[in-house]
């Protein structure tokens, strides 16, 4: 947590987490482009913002690129925000607040990074991503089951609900290190929740289904979890939705494997 108050006591870091949460995914060449700051010292911000963990990467080709990671802004909220009972910085719709001051539409990238250390093992952590009873307790009572081998269904339950099919698969399954499965569509349990008529429901079902991934890696006394939503098409409503979502599952997840009890938002 030191390494994340220094990092956030510069103004030129400030300014390129700004930069990434207007679009994140962006190269160290389009960032350098986008800021009044050489390549080198782009370079050098930026790698204390990963050391962080403010920052995290990921390669298409040979480049680079370079995303906004919530999970610490989100430590920062549970050990010095809703221990004082202020407010809470649980999304990252909340997010925007503590790094923009305006209200400017943003574009975003086409997928979601999430990297956060747990302090658990890596069979403990494979059990919470795949065990319902397990699962219900930080997706309030809700949460993906299934057989959890290449292929199987994935059924989705919302808030207690009979499961419903939604044409989910299982993409790969290596325990304790990679899950991924295909991701929903918009379905019409979602239409009422979102205010949308019979055409945009209609507009939005003609998307391509994204797929979510986690990547579960040793880390001393803990683990590394990485959450990789991707395939989606630009400016996709679907990707607005999860990434508001993600930040507080998985601030549950760990606050459950951590401590045994969901994170308190009341």
């Amino acid at each position: 947590m030191d390494e994340v108050f220094r990092a956030l006591a510069d103004p030129s870091r400030r300014a390129l987490l700004d930069a990434l949460h207007a679009r994140g995914g962006q190269s160290l060449r389009e960032l350098g482009e986008g800021l009044d700051m050489s390549r080198q010292a782009v370079a050098k911000h930026l790698g204390v913002l990963e050391t962080a963990g403010l920052v995290v990467t990921s390669w298409q080709g040979r480049e680079k690129h370079h995303h906004l990671n919530a999970a610490p802004i989100n430590d920062v909220a549970d050990r010095w925000i809703r221990r004082y009972d202020r407010a809470r910085a649980q999304t990252l719709a909340d997010l925007k607040q503590a790094l923009q001051e305006n209200s400017e539409e943003t574009e975003m990238s086409d997928d979601f990074v999430y990297v956060t250390y747990i302090r658990t093992t890596p069979e403990k952590l494979w059990q919470a991503l795949t065990d319902p009873a397990f699962i219900a307790k930080y997706y309030d009572g809700g949460g993906p089951t299934s057989e959890w081998a290449v292929g199987s269904k994935v059924l989705w339950s919302m808030g207690g609900e009979e499961p419903h099919d939604w044409d989910q698969h299982v993409l790969e399954a290596d325990p304790p290190r990679r899950l991924s499965f295909t991701w929903h569509n918009y379905q019409p349990e979602m239409q009422e929740m979102f205010g949308w008529s019979d055409e945009r429901l209609a507009e939005l079902q003609q998307e391509k289904r994204s797929k979510v991934t986690f990547d579960i890696e040793p880390a001393g006394q803990a683990v590394k979890l990485t959450v990789t939503h991707d395939d989606f098409v630009p400016d996709s409503e679907m990707l607005k939705g999860v990434s508001g979502g993600w930040p507080a599952i998985l601030s549950n997840l760990k606050s459950v494997l951590e401590t045994g009890e969901a994170v308190v938002t009341d």
